[in-house]
């Protein structure tokens, strides 16, 4: 550890559990010291959670005070299109933004203010999920609502953005002229999307309004007829919530099926089961048809991002979802792809196609630190 390090805590708040990775920054880039998941029950019980965190993370940090904390926060609306210092006007700005992230943001803001009353002299940063795509032009934001229904905020914000943010900059470590390339950057997990990126803007992605539009997931749905929800309501006698928790809980790769949410299991069970080879090819082929369209938007590709769990670790899946691409100039190395090198393309590809880790974590951290040194 460097000896002017300075420790930053990064959070991420979620329904049950707060994860926590603590790191040292020397001002050229962090290291992480320690990192682990904290359960909890209900909300009463988060100050107890970061009161935990902060116990463990003590004895890590060789008697240096956490300088600052930072935390993942889903949703920044139309305000936060960067990471700020948390204060009593931004808690009250979030605490506004609820109705648009209703289940993540009151967590994350119990959290902020767990570690208010745990360390009230430490500095406090919003990291958002959403301000990655601020960049977006006006048509890929909008959505064809009437003006007055869009003047309250609804458009199209996208999410994921921490985990995209952190990956173009690594990928300019490995490419420096990622830059001025175009990119279309694949994180995909039990929460999956895509996001189209030129001259390092995002100029569009999957994600929408919230995060349940775009892909298929593992228990999302993905892009739907709006009229399916009609028909739930009105047809079958869902509830507005028993519609919301089909769409969100019980559809996707679990909807599909019928069984499991978990890809691996499916690439396990594909030979076997038709139910769990649908799932897979209507997944791999959302890809491919979102692939084809940011081929459009881009004006063609350049570079091809897989991350995420999926992304990282199912060379079955990215082979499905490249071997029908050619005619965009991909071309993936059979060897390269099973072993999961970082990069997969063959010699032959125009596109080089990348298989890349993702961290949030860090790059909590990392914008954290800078918030930290711009306010010093």
């Amino acid at each position: 550890m460097h000896m002017d390090a300075t420790m930053i805590l990064a959070l991420n708040a979620g329904s049950s559990t707060v994860k926590y990775a603590l790191f040292s920054s020397s001002g050229r880039d962090v290291e992480e010291l320690c990192a682990d998941t904290v359960e909890y029950g209900d909300g009463e019980q988060i100050p107890a959670c970061v009161r935990e965190i902060l116990k463990r993370v003590e004895g890590t940090t060789e008697g240096k005070p956490i300088a600052a904390i930072g935390h993942r926060i889903v949703h920044g609306g139309e305000v936060f299109t960067k990471p700020v210092q948390i204060d009593a006007t931004v808690l009250t700005e979030l605490e506004q933004l609820i109705p648009y992230a209703p289940e993540h943001l009151p967590q994350e803001i119990m959290c902020i203010e767990a570690c208010r009353k745990h360390v009230p002299d430490v500095p406090q940063v919003g990291c958002f999920d959403t301000a990655f795509h601020a960049t977006m032009p006006k048509k890929a934001e909008l959505i064809a609502l009437p003006e007055a229904l869009r003047a309250k905020g609804i458009r199209r914000y996208g999410f994921h953005g921490i985990s995209y943010a952190y990956l173009l900059e690594e990928l300019q470590k490995v490419d420096p002229e990622a830059i001025q390339k175009r990119i279309v950057l694949a994180h995909l997990g039990n929460g999956a999307s895509m996001a189209a990126v030129k001259h390092g803007r995002c100029i569009d992605t999957t994600m929408g309004f919230t995060p349940a539009s775009g892909l298929i997931m593992g228990t999302r749905i993905g892009d739907i007829d709006p009229g399916v929800a009609w028909y739930l309501v009105k047809q079958e006698g869902m509830s507005i919530d028993e519609m919301y928790e089909c769409m969100h809980a019980k559809s996707g790769l679990l909807g599909l099926s019928g069984s499991t949410a978990d890809m691996r299991t499916l690439l396990e069970r594909e030979e076997s089961d038709p139910k769990a080879a649908q799932a897979i090819d209507l997944f791999c082929y959302r890809m491919q048809c979102m692939i084809g369209a940011y081929a459009a938007a881009l004006e063609g590709i350049d570079v091809l991002v897989f991350s995420g769990g999926i992304g990282e670790h199912a060379a079955k899946i990215r082979a499905r979802v490249c071997e029908p691409l050619s005619h965009l100039g991909i071309s993936l190395s059979v060897t390269e792809n099973a072993n999961h090198a970082p990069l997969i393309s063959s010699s032959k590809s125009a596109v080089a196609v990348r298989v890349m880790h993702t961290d949030e974590q860090r790059m909590i951290a990392r914008w954290t630190a800078h918030v930290l040194d711009s306010s010093a």
